[in-house]
């Protein structure tokens, strides 16, 4: 196939963007292949072998934490010289990347594919209205669940395929240029840009959870065009970021960004052409799609069960059920509000809701998450609690809402102004704030995690991270970046404009509205994001980690700028999500590096499924709150509870409307919480020369930021949810994986996203069918056992003082 006829393909405009061609070894490919997924490893190999840890892959991973992801990667490797022609095998034998990983998943030649095509954004743009528009509806359940890139990958695979066989092979006029509706074979780069879309699409905007905090908690409207403005320029600011940092963060192959490389790999193993059915496992006779089709009507039609039928399978806290208003046995073993110390749950949106999949994370991830929340939110969290530390006795052990002296929820009507500022002396007149023992210790575990995380990559990737750096700044282009150099590059005065527009449409909506955040705070916002975009981008290349910058931008505008707490969300927002975005979008242009898309293909589907995903779930959000009754309320039947929305307005109490001074400064309640910050630092230490000391035992397995903060997610999500994910991760990620592997390496991923699938297909039936048109469950013992337990009531309090009285300090 000749580069220069690639319009026969029906491409949009630039598609390809191709310079003139360059002998850097791109191989053409004319061939129809059998698109049929293939073996994602070679099972026999893998029992033969045992299952060995590969010593080659710890400079990437921690060398005291494998990650089992790197097996996976060897393995699909081993089969795929078999897939590829002869000229491209022949290619394969030459120039590859230095670095084993990137050699193991990405292929080292490029194909001469259509990318742009009137297939590919019509597939990616519907997949991208309908997976925002989901994504946003299942955020405000409790717990949360959500449709990844993974499921749009395998989704929109059958859907190119179908799109191949059934439509006409015709071409259509726009704008006077004629285009092929069908372009034939659907093929690996179409998918690819799919999936970029889905990426970006996907996540639902951190902004979402400001409107959320104004509407339902503050009162506070100030219109869909305010609305608009905060999610679009929160979403889309970080490009600016990303068009610069791409010279550091994407073209050098020392920066490898490790967990893309496990989504190349399962692309590239979907177009393998060599594939073989192993009827000896289960599900081994048919193929991966209709065994993920399975999975995934199973999935959907179990769901009615638990979230519908008998919601007693969901929560299944029996201890509570014999006990239904005994405060300390809803503490112990209730599922929404205590520490389910005995988490039995048959609801898959329990299992995955707020972790998402365990059949996807790496054991040794998950044990020490676990750990975490062992010692943290079981053993801790209750020895705190019935000791009375922080005045627990008179508070919920879990949950993420703010209270006063009374025991009640913190009236913050009494305390702001009608600016929507902090009134000191109504303040002084009321209550100091509380919070329940596992928001507590969130905290702190928050504080020890980030100081854990720094120490943790010094002691580790220090060496690493600088000599890959400095080999960014002038090493010789690899394989990947020869190949890519046959597009033309999408010009970084196109970022630049872009950044600069959405720089405009932020100060808008910050000085145009009374929001109460200064032009030179929201400035300072994103210097923050950009000043520590590099060096943390640097840190997720090369270690898959990333320091969040959340609870960093909470402790700075809290103690410059107190009393303001939607100018305390807004500064987060744009101080913490404008670097995450950018880092997104970097690692995006990585995979798409990989995959080899041309650069002004990326920036077009990137920008243009950003922008619709958030006038999208802006309307998602709207329509909601207009719609669905009791939303936000901690007993709505179909637990339509806003979780996100809540600890964010939470977040913004503690930090903004009150201030860090008022809560965690010496003398202050929370005060002890600032030595997790020590802990944090120390803890990495310790591990280190104890595994030095001792390097055959098991502490050579743990790994610091994950035990401290694993569990973020607590509250909302509680200890069910982790110790749910954590047992059925260690069923299929362990005991499987070690016992059953070919198993494992052809249907795990695939029951994964079944799971997933139908899960959320199942939601939202019941939501359209029976939340829209306030159709009630059934009320039988199996739906009403639930709702009469003080934990689902969230009035699990050991002491409830009469009318009266207070507790606390008597001064604050």
């Amino acid at each position: 196939m000749d580069g220069n006829k690639l319009s026969e393909y029906g491409r949009i405009a630039q598609d390809e963007d191709i310079a003139a061609p360059r002998k850097s070894g791109v191989i053409s490919n004319d061939k129809h292949e059998d698109h049929e997924l293939s073996d994602w490893g070679e099972p026999s190999n893998h029992e033969n072998d045992g299952f060995e840890e590969v010593e080659e892959h710890e400079r990437l991973l921690d060398p005291n934490f494998p990650d089992d992801d790197d097996i996976e990667l060897r393995h699909i490797d081993s089969g795929r010289a078999a897939s590829f022609d002869s000229e491209a095998a022949t290619k394969a034998n030459e120039e590859d990347s230095p670095y084993e990983e990137v050699r193991a998943a990405v292929r080292n030649f490029d194909e001469d594919l259509p990318c742009s095509t009137i297939r590919a954004w019509t597939i990616g743009l519907s997949l991208t209205l309908v997976g925002a528009a989901l994504n946003t509806l299942f955020s405000l359940r409790s717990p949360t669940i959500g449709i990844g890139p993974l499921i749009a990958q395998i989704i929109s695979w059958v859907m190119g395929r179908a799109w191949e066989k059934v439509v006409p092979e015709k071409q259509i006029s726009l704008f006077g240029t004629k285009y092929d509706l069908n372009p034939g074979p659907f093929n690996i780069k179409e998918h690819s840009i799919i999936v970029v879309m889905a990426s970006v699409s996907f996540s639902v905007a951190y902004a979402t959870d400001i409107i959320l905090a104004q509407l339902v908690f503050y009162k506070q409207n100030f219109g869909i065009i305010f609305q608009l403005l905060i999610v679009v320029s929160t979403q889309s600011l970080g490009y600016g970021i990303a068009g610069i940092m791409r010279k550091f963060l994407v073209y050098p192959a020392s920066m490898i960004w490790p967990t893309t490389l496990v989504a190349v790999a399962l692309m590239n193993a979907m177009y393998e052409t060599h594939h073989v059915k192993d009827p000896t496992i289960i599900g081994g006779s048919m193929s991966r799609y209709k065994w993920f089709g399975l999975i995934t009507i199973v999935s959907c039609v179990y769901y009615f069960i638990p979230g519908f039928l008998a919601q007693f399978l969901s929560v299944t806290a029996i201890a509570t059920w014999f006990a239904p208003q005994n405060a300390v046995v809803n503490q112990i073993f209730g599922g929404t509000t205590g520490l389910s110390l005995i988490p039995i749950t048959l609801d898959w949106s329990q299992v995955a809701g707020y972790i998402g999949s365990p059949l996807i994370v790496p054991w040794r991830a998950i044990a020490n998450t676990l750990l975490g929340v062992v010692i943290f939110f079981l053993f801790l969290a209750s020895s705190l609690h019935y000791t009375g530390a922080w005045y627990s006795q008179f508070l919920p052990m879990s949950d993420a809402s703010t209270y006063d002296n009374t025991g009640a929820i913190y009236n913050v009507s009494r305390v702001l102004t009608p600016e929507f500022t902090l009134d000191k002396g109504a303040y002084q007149a009321y209550s100091p704030l509380f919070i329940s023992t596992t928001f507590a210790l969130c905290y702190g575990l928050s504080f020890a995690a980030i100081a854990a995380l720094v120490v943790h990559t010094f002691l580790y990737y220090s060496g690493t991270i600088w000599s890959q750096f400095q080999n960014s700044t002038h090493e010789k282009p690899d394989i990947h970046m020869k190949l890519m150099r046959k597009y033309k590059e999408a010009p970084s005065w196109w970022y630049t404009s872009l950044f600069l527009i959405i720089l405009a449409l932020s100060l808008v909506a910050v000085l145009f509205y009374p929001t109460n955040l200064e032009w030179w705070a929201f400035l300072l916002a994103v210097a923050i994001s950009f000043m520590f975009s590099l060096p943390i981008g640097i840190i997720a290349a090369v270690t898959s980690q990333e320091i969040g910058l959340n609870v960093l931008t909470e402790f700075i505008y809290g103690y410059i700028q107190p009393g303001r707490p939607l100018a305390l969300m807004l500064f987060k927002t744009y101080g913490y999500i404008t670097m995450s975005q950018a880092l997104q979008f970097i690692s995006d242009l990585k995979f798409g590096h990989y995959m080899k898309i041309p650069p002004r293909t990326m920036f077009t589907a990137q920008v243009v499924a950003t922008t619709i995903s958030c006038f999208v779930q802006v309307f998602v959000l709207n329509f909601a709150l207009a719609n669905i009754d009791g939303i936000c309320e901690i007993t709505q039947p179909q637990r339509f509870t806003c979780p996100g929305g809540r600890i964010f307005f939470s977040a913004s109490v503690i930090w903004g409307l009150i201030g860090p001074a008022r809560v965690f400064s010496p003398g202050q309640i929370y005060s002890g919480l600032l030595t997790f910050f020590f802990i944090g630092a120390i803890t990495p230490v310790i591990i280190y020369f104890a595994a030095k000391r001792y390097p055959h035992s098991p502490v050579k397995y743990l790994m610091a930021p994950l035990i401290f903060g694993g569990a973020g997610a607590i509250p909302p999500a509680t200890p069910l949810n982790y110790l749910s994910w954590g047992i059925v991760g260690y069923i299929f990620q362990f005991v499987i994986k070690r016992r059953h592997f070919r198993w494992w390496s052809r249907l795990n991923y695939l029951t994964s996203a079944g799971l997933d699938l139908g899960l959320a297909i199942g939601t939202i039936i019941i939501f359209l069918a029976f939340t829209l048109h306030d159709i009630d469950p059934p009320q039988w013992w199996g739906n009403t056992v639930v709702a009469t337990t003080m934990d689902y009531q969230g009035k699990a309090v050991q002491v409830v003082l009469p009318p009266g009285e207070t507790f606390g300090p008597k001064n604050w």
